[in-house]
């Protein structure tokens, strides 16, 4: 990813390669959880921010807002979307449907050089289990979380597959951050982990119905994962 060397930095490009940078950078921040869900998007603080004309900044609302990530008010400006529950839920139904047809291929087509990478990325989240710091945690599981999934996905062998699954993740991870919950799915690594590992065993052994199942049911249960840690992250506040 083209990305400035900090963020806030001014952007030292040109042309299109910095409507790709300003792309990158917002887009890295809404997916991370930077800005709150109905904020305010200042195309007139971020050009001053990074210090460059208006243009690339409008130009990357606008890519934005076709991901799903920002919404053009006319006369008002740009704001970061906002989702009412249902709509996410109705995602992760449409989600885990696509992912699962996904992991069934992968199980019929991986390689074993393909698996090993697999199994390594699982090593890595398991060793994040037992990291006690929730900011880590969430943030660890969010990067091997793409990553374990990618991997799937390669082993799929189909391009058309894999980008339109890219496109829903980010997505996914723009949800998962921008509903106010203090490092998401941080608690909640466990079960994330042991869902994977059941994915994984299915695409080991070649099962493509296990693996579209176990696939489906890990995506779906999001929406609960999340309305868990968002429960447990009021009764905290109000305590």
């Amino acid at each position: 990813m083209d990305l400035p060397e900090a963020a806030g930095s001014a952007l030292r490009k040109s042309g299109s390669r910095l409507n790709n940078a300003v792309y990158d950078q917002l887009k890295d921040r809404l997916m991370e959880g930077t800005y709150a869900a109905g904020e305010r998007l200042s195309a007139e603080a971020l050009r001053v921010e990074f210090g460059i004309s208006k243009q690339p900044v409008m130009e990357a609302l606008r890519r934005l807002a076709g991901d799903g990530m920002v919404e053009i008010v006319p006369q008002v400006g740009s704001r970061v979307m906002t989702y009412h529950l249902r709509e996410v839920a109705d995602f992760y139904v449409m989600f885990g449907g696509f992912e699962g047809t996904i992991a069934g291929m992968a199980a019929q087509r991986r390689t074993n050089a393909q698996l090993e990478e697999l199994d390594s990325i699982s090593d890595r989240v398991d060793a994040l289990r037992a990291d006690a710091d929730p900011g880590k945690r969430s943030r660890g599981y969010r990067v091997l979380n793409r990553e374990f999934h990618h991997a799937i996905h390669a082993m799929a062998h189909s391009q058309i597959a894999a980008e339109t699954s890219r496109r829903l993740w980010d997505l996914s991870d723009f949800l998962i951050n921008t509903t106010g919950i203090p490092q998401p799915l941080s608690s909640a690594l466990d079960g994330r982990h042991a869902d994977h590992e059941q994915i994984r065993e299915a695409i080991h052994a070649q099962d493509p119905e296990c693996a579209r199942r176990e696939m489906e049911r890990h995506i779906v249960t999001t929406v609960d994962v999340i309305h868990n840690e968002a429960r447990a992250a009021e009764n905290v506040d109000a305590s």
